[in-house]
């Protein structure tokens, strides 16, 4: 049994949904991880993580559309506006969302269906580093 860490940086350009599947990939191969489980976490709370399809962009057009119907960017509906527009906002949607992800690693292999990705989601509309850390424990 081991346990390994790994922080993945990435350099986000407003808000969307950011895959990052192969980064994950790339360091399970690299480690020869086998059999376990992988926990993801995200730092912050204005961004979020998710599986979600990575085969047709019109679902994360349409998921986009649909948090910012659901929290709108509207100052006059929020108390704490100190940082923007979106600064609310972002708080709601990473709120319904995930801050940590657990998937399972079987035979090398990172059970995820056919078409889902992992994605970090960008809750805020300027430009963002944000940390995700991976960890996992197995064989």
């Amino acid at each position: 049994m081991k346990q390994e860490f790994y922080n993945l940086v990435l350099q986000t350009n407003g808000q969307k949904l950011y895959e990052f599947t192969d980064s994950t990939l790339n360091w399970i191969k690299k480690n020869n991880f086998k059999n376990g489980m992988i926990n993801l976490s995200i730092q912050h709370t204005s961004a979020s993580l998710i599986v979600q399809e990575n085969a047709d962009p019109d679902v994360q057009t349409d998921l986009i559309s649909y948090f910012d119907k659901l929290a709108p960017m509207n100052n006059e509906l929020y108390s704490h506006t100190v940082e923007g527009k979106d600064d609310m906002p972002a708080h709601i949607k990473s709120s319904l969302t995930n801050n940590q992800i657990a998937l399972s690693l079987k035979n090398t292999e990172l059970l995820l269906g056919t078409w889902q990705g992992i994605f970090l989601f960008e809750h805020r509309i300027e430009a963002q580093r944000r940390t995700i850390i991976h960890h996992f424990i197995g064989e």
